[in-house]
């Protein structure tokens, strides 16, 4: 109690990009558009799969859900990053979302992955397996699970006395940057840090591999050639997303801590924070047979951004973090 009334009233400052100002301009460019595709495609998407009858599936009904949770993801950051000043309450709030919805997306992936692996493996059963009642238990088991674990962890760190430098290397109240301004000993913390990651992020991923070495073995015994190619073009889209994600998750969190570096990390961050958000819906869209949801999601988009292009100003202070101008 002693460290955290030391630094209740301590100020963070988050740096952004700033230590590459040559890129600055072409930074807020990539991120403003980014962000405006991050939104529109992934509401169409939720918007899509909640009104549609004939995408009232299992795959459908997680999509939207990975869905609103990338949007939660983006929002999230950008709510917090406007200004480069953060309170230490703030920061702590803004690790814990952040690291909440991280564990939920490895969950969730992993619960897509199982959906698949039901549904090519035994489709006979697949019904019976994944009917609606399973899997909103499913949905709100992920949503749960992690939230205790991170608060707890997001209070350890956050215990520890800040007597370094108030300067954040990041664009948002992350781990590892975090944890470089502490002075006391974090050994504990990087221990538990290291295990948290081990449960959340390594074991999800292995159940994953294992799901889809299990679902290619499935798919190479079809006689049909038409029917692999439709089985891989289903499961493809996820294989990408979860490539993504993890692969800078894993990198980010499970790395030895000598080989750390802060723009190394910054810019990993920006495949599960920034990128995968993005990229999700137009992964999904291009590799589904359901081509009228890209069709949609694009019209949606063009007439958005000509809208905005009138309008640019309110989204100006939103990308003020990422850079120096």
């Amino acid at each position: 109690f002693v460290n955290v009334n030391l630094t209740s009233m301590m100020e963070f400052v988050l740096l952004g990009f700033s230590d590459i100002p040559n890129l600055q301009m072409f930074l807020f460019v990539i991120f403003l558009f980014t962000y405006v595709i991050t939104l529109m495609g992934n509401g169409t998407i939720i918007l899509i799969t909640g009104t549609d009858q004939t995408l009232q599936t299992p795959m459908y009904f997680f999509l939207g859900n990975l869905s609103f949770l990338e949007i939660c993801y983006v929002m999230l950051i950008n709510l917090w990053t406007q200004k480069r000043h953060i309170s230490l309450f703030a920061c702590a709030t803004q690790m814990s979302f952040v690291l909440i919805f991280g564990n939920i997306e490895c969950l969730l992936l992993t619960v897509m992955a199982y959906d698949r692996y039901v549904a090519i493996c035994s489709p006979l059963h697949y019904p019976l397996v994944m009917n609606r009642k399973i899997c909103v238990q499913l949905v709100a088991a992920c949503w749960v699970t992690g939230v205790p674990i991170e608060i707890g962890q997001t209070s350890q760190i956050f215990s520890l006395p800040f007597c370094r430098s108030k300067q954040i290397n990041h664009y948002f109240c992350d781990i590892p940057p975090v944890l470089k301004l502490a002075c006391g000993d974090t050994f504990l913390n990087e221990m538990l840090v290291f295990t948290v990651a081990v449960l959340f992020v390594m074991v999800p991923f292995l159940l994953i591999l294992g799901s889809y070495s299990r679902i290619t073995s499935t798919i190479l015994k079809l006689p049909s050639a038409t029917g692999r190619a439709k089985a891989f073009s289903t499961c493809s889209s996820h294989v990408m997303v979860v490539t993504l994600f993890f692969g800078s998750a894993i990198v980010t969190y499970l790395r030895p801590k000598s080989k750390n570096s802060s723009r190394t990390d910054k810019f990993l961050s920006l495949f599960y924070t920034v990128v995968t958000p993005m990229l999700n819906p137009l992964i999904y869209a291009l590799r589904n047979k359901d081509y009228h949801l890209l069709t949609f999601s694009l019209k949606t988009i063009d007439i958005f951004v000509l809208s905005c292009s009138y309008d640019y100003h309110a989204f100006f202070p939103l990308f003020m973090i990422f850079l120096d101008i």
